[in-house]
């Protein structure tokens, strides 16, 4: 894959925004996710007749300063359409989510959603999912026991308290993640995924199986569409 310069890269992140803008229309009820690229999505609404439901708190306030009205959730059916940005973006439009550290609110908003589209640049294609690492929120009580029983549990290599224990980062819920690296990354997603969610202690991992629609993916030779927008 081609070495961008941060502008370039940048430049791609703002092309699949555009492009994932075209699928809003009037009156549509979005939920908005967090994240570099999902931002720039989300500066696009301001002056669009929508409203949204939130990932993360960031991107609340992002929503307000666009002038977009934010709902807590939509209690007549389902979210017209979700975009968010991925980490990792397999061949089967399987991801690895969770660097912003909103991921369970990225997955309760992606399965209320008719649609998931994923905007990113090309820079997020991998082969095999796990290559980076996989966030999992966990909750502060007895954490290092949960950690220790994911480790057993899911064949990690190594795991890393975000922010470090003087200083652990704090999801939106108040809990803590979990970065698990995984040699060679991940043979089975969905075993693994699983293996995961069925440790106590967990509250939701940064796997995303069969969620994902379709993909905005921006590369040096322009816009490619992974899976449906429809």
């Amino acid at each position: 894959m081609t070495r961008l310069a941060d502008q370039d890269r940048d430049a791609l992140k703002r092309a699949a925004a555009r492009r994932a803008l075209e699928l809003v229309a009037p009156g549509m009820v979005l939920g908005i996710g967090t994240g570099t690229t999902a931002s720039l999505f989300i500066e696009g609404l301001a002056g669009m007749r929508v409203a949204v439901v939130a990932t993360s708190d960031a991107s609340a306030a992002l929503a307000r300063a666009a002038g977009v009205e934010l709902l807590e959730d939509r209690e007549d059916g389902p979210l017209d359409l979700a975009v968010d940005g991925a980490d990792e973006i397999d061949p089967a439009l399987r991801l690895v989510k969770g660097n912003g550290g909103a991921l369970f609110r990225e997955k309760a908003v992606a399965l209320a959603a008719r649609r998931f589209v994923v905007v990113a640049d090309d820079s997020k294609r991998v082969d095999r999912l796990g290559r980076t690492f996989v966030p999992v929120e966990v909750a502060p009580f007895l954490w290092r026991r949960t950690a220790q029983r994911l480790a057993a549990a899911a064949a990690v290599a190594s795991w890393t308290l975000r922010g470090g224990e003087a200083q652990p980062y704090r999801t939106d819920n108040g809990n803590l993640i979990l970065d698990l690296t995984f040699s060679g990354g991940l043979a089975d997603p969905e075993g693994t995924a699983g293996a995961i969610k069925a440790v106590t202690g967990v509250l939701e991992h940064g796997l995303f199986l069969g969620l994902a629609t379709g993909a905005i993916v921006a590369g040096p030779s322009g816009i490619e569409v992974l899976g449906s927008l429809d």
